[in-house]
């Protein structure tokens, strides 16, 4: 016995705007993830000027704004990842799960007498 059956004349809602964030999502982490990373290692492979202390500071600064953005980009894309999977599964095809089969009736039943 199949659990989920396909309701008859279901079908697909045309794909909008979650296809494309879907599509555009790898991208826009990787490009997210790949500019903060080659300003961190920029900031070490070529510090400012100045004293030893002034520049470790600098490159530290540089390195947890970096790590601040990587977290808050990651952060918001992962629930619209969530939202988008939500959304093509529930634009896919009705499905029944059960069949829950009512009794053909002109007034409903009596309720139950509670014994004291």
């Amino acid at each position: 016995m199949r659990y989920l059956k396909k309701l008859p004349n279901s079908r697909r809602a045309a794909p909008g705007l979650e296809r494309k964030l879907l599509r555009k999502l790898p991208m826009l982490l990787l490009g997210g993830t790949m500019i903060p990373l080659l300003v961190v290692v920029g900031s070490h492979l070529w510090p400012p000027a100045g004293e030893a202390l002034e520049v470790a500071r600098h490159v530290k600064t540089i390195t947890y704004f970096a790590i601040a953005s990587v977290v808050t980009l990651w952060t918001l894309c992962f629930p619209l990842l969530v939202g988008c999977i939500v959304v093509v599964v529930m634009k896919g095809p009705a499905y029944v799960a059960d069949a829950y089969e009512l009794s053909d009736a002109d007034e409903p039943g009596k309720p139950p007498r509670r014994e004291m």
